[in-house]
């Protein structure tokens, strides 16, 4: 999905953002996240994000899933930060949210409440290649990627179009595919903080392979 304001440069991006915690959450550069906004806290910071930069903070709570759904968890060091690309009002007091992923962010530190939300002072210099469409891609093994894809979704009985797959460039399904694997926070943080796309592919079919030892499932690498 394309954005209307091109980000060229971290110093394009805002040094305070709102961040949502969600656990299982990830977002990447260049990936859509669909959300689901209902609790008046989030609505509000919906709300003044439109009313802004359109910058809002992804970031998974650090702490269990169980105790991350207390009002104020822990976070993680590192989120993905997104601009709003698409908003729809539910007709039931819900909004219906696309947000297109733009870089990683480290968080400095946190503002003291002053909204209904959370704010975070961050940085992205370590982040600052995420601006640069492809990065990396000639260095990915991709053919180990979608074997290991193909074994885990015949093994968990999943349907996947695998037109679609051979057809999305490397840096689009390598992302995708962290953002939306059923994996659990833990897994999903450490494809989050991969520090770049081939690290990301590596760690994505290792935590693959995984799972699939763990289900009883040959992996493909042990097929080799």
């Amino acid at each position: 999905m394309a954005i209307n304001k091109p980000y060229r440069s971290i110093s394009d991006l805002a040094e305070t953002i709102p961040v949502f915690p969600l656990p299982r959450a990830i977002l990447l550069p260049r990936t859509q996240l669909p959300l689901n906004i209902f609790e008046p806290r989030y609505l509000a910071l919906f709300d003044d994000a439109m009313k802004s930069d359109r910058l809002v903070g992804m970031i998974q709570p650090s702490a269990t899933e169980a105790s991350a759904q207390f009002d104020h968890p822990s976070l993680h060091a590192v989120g993905g930060v997104g601009r709003i690309t698409q908003i729809a009002e539910s007709g039931d007091g819900r909004y219906l949210i696309t947000l297109s992923g733009v870089c990683r962010f480290r968080i400095v530190d946190e503002l003291p409440m002053q909204h209904l939300y959370r704010r975070c002072r961050v940085s992205y210099t370590e982040f600052a290649h995420d601006l640069e469409a492809n990065a990396g891609e000639d260095e990915v093994d991709r053919p180990s990627v979608v074997d290991a894809l193909r074994t885990f979704t015949k093994a968990r009985g999943l349907r996947i179009d695998w037109d679609e797959i051979q057809r999305a460039p490397t840096e689009a399904l390598i992302n995708a595919l962290s953002m939306m694997s059923p994996f659990g926070p833990s897994e999903k943080q450490a494809l989050l903080e991969a520090d770049d796309l081939k690290s990301r592919a590596e760690t994505l079919v290792a935590i693959t392979e995984f799972e699939l030892a763990r289900d009883g499932t040959t992996p493909p690498s042990a097929l080799q």
